[in-house]
């Protein structure tokens, strides 16, 4: 065997990457929240959370065990949309109308409210709204807010933008400045 896997001992490699496999695998949910959000599609966050696994693993000799892998993943998952976002841009059959991808059915309402049609109603708008909100962002904007709301501290957002900590301070402050912006009629 060669490549990646060929590293030292037989089988101890397999075994690293395996184990740092499982290890990611807790953070799926995670990584297709953010996927989806820079997608706007669940296909295509999908094949982006795959693709991310994929480099992670064929990566995984990279990986410093007892460092953050969530950060880790996290970074590998941008960097891999920013290759390929750069890449679409360039393609001409993009971005067509035969590209315009179907309304998302809305969310299943909790058992309690079924049937409340003007609560669904609200829900929907207000999930629209802050959607819109998030998506008029720029791309570090966004990015900053959904690492956050992940729960990343402010030098795990920095690894996996790739920036000083004092810049991912500002981005957030104005991300969030920007939201409030849009969404002050909520605030009332």
């Amino acid at each position: 065997m060669n490549g990646v896997y060929d590293l030292g001992m037989a089988g101890e490699p397999q075994a690293q990457v395996g184990a740092l496999g499982r290890e990611a695998l807790a953070y799926a949910d995670t990584l297709y929240n953010l996927a989806r959000y820079l997608t706007r599609s669940p296909t295509d966050a999908e094949d982006l959370v795959q693709e991310t696994y994929a480099r992670a693993l064929s990566a995984a000799h990279q990986f410093t065990p007892g460092t953050n892998l969530k950060a880790w993943l996290f970074r590998i998952l941008r960097n891999t949309f920013l290759s390929q976002y750069r890449h679409e841009r360039h393609n001409p059959t993009v971005g067509g109308l035969d590209t315009v991808a179907p309304a998302a059915p809305s969310a299943e309402p909790a058992q309690w409210l079924l049937g409340d049609v003007e609560l669904d109603r609200l829900r929907k708008v207000v999930g629209e709204e802050i959607e819109r909100a998030l998506a008029s962002l720029s791309e570090e904007a966004r990015t900053v807010i959904l690492l956050d709301l992940e729960g990343l501290t402010e030098v795990e957002v920095a690894q996996v933008v790739g920036c000083a900590v004092g810049t991912v301070k500002s981005r957030l402050a104005r991300a969030r400045a920007a939201l409030r912006e849009k969404l002050r009629d909520y605030a009332r």
